[in-house]
């Protein structure tokens, strides 16, 4: 199995940047596909972005397309998110997922995902 660690999140003023980080450990890390999923309180997990084993292939939710960027480093084990122009309803904590997969199909549901992050608390004050 593979070990899911998040960093990088933080207080940001509406319209700010942050970019998280998730280094992953255990297993091949170019086998998984990734994705970033968020949780404010009283919500559902949601889906917010993924990416394929190779970084060739990347989707978005569509409250953050345009905004957020998600990238991998597969010599150095870890995916990120970059966002930008954040906003106060980007207040959650934001989770890091792996699947062992090299197929094409996007994952964008919490259950595609076997394996989880710890997650990391993100707040953007209005």
């Amino acid at each position: 199995q593979v070990q899911l660690v998040e960093s990088g999140g933080g207080l940001v003023q509406a319209g700010g940047s942050l970019r998280l980080s998730c280094a992953a450990s255990g297993r091949t890390f170019s086998n998984y596909a990734m994705g970033w999923f968020r949780q404010a309180p009283g919500k559902e997990r949601e889906f917010v972005t993924g990416i394929n084993w190779s970084g060739s292939s990347t989707y978005y939710a569509d409250s953050v397309a345009g905004r957020f960027t998600i990238s991998r480093d597969n010599a150095k084990n870890t995916v990120y998110l970059q966002m930008n122009s954040l906003k106060p309803e980007d207040t959650a904590v934001y989770y890091c997922a792996a699947q062992n997969t090299r197929l094409g199909a996007r994952l964008s549901t919490w259950y595609e995902y076997d394996y989880w992050g710890q997650g990391t608390q993100v707040t953007v004050s209005s």
